[in-house]
């Protein structure tokens, strides 16, 4: 076995480590915050050389869930079912107040926070 065969085989495994311990994410995006997180992954700031740069669309390929902006109770069941769909284990994130408490719509149409749904 030579010294490349063994680099090479190391490397393989170093990627192969990697690629199970990712977390890959499922941006659920709306309203104000959506637009700033969906900012973030322009070429200005470059998230993508640490790592967070592809998110993934399917549910059933994601590990974490981003929840960002504001959630009605129309789109509840939809995020729901995105949740559903998701592998075990599975995360939530949810990204700023709007998401959290339901922020400054405290109305019938606004979800008070995505922990109710």
């Amino acid at each position: 076995m030579g010294v490349g065969s063994f680099f090479t085989s190391k490397l393989d495994e170093a990627l192969g480590w990697a690629r199970k311990y990712s977390i890959f994410q499922y941006p659920f995006v709306t309203a104000c915050c959506g637009m700033e997180y969906m900012a973030t992954a322009c070429s200005h700031y470059d998230i993508d050389r640490f790592g967070a740069g592809l998110p993934r669309f399917s549910p059933r390929q994601a590990d974490v869930l981003f929840v960002v902006g504001t959630i009605s109770h129309k789109m509840a069941p939809v995020l729901k079912r995105v949740y559903d769909q998701m592998t075990e284990p599975k995360w939530v994130v949810a990204f700023g107040v709007c998401t959290c408490t339901g922020g400054f719509y405290d109305n019938y149409a606004t979800v008070q926070g995505i922990d109710t749904i």
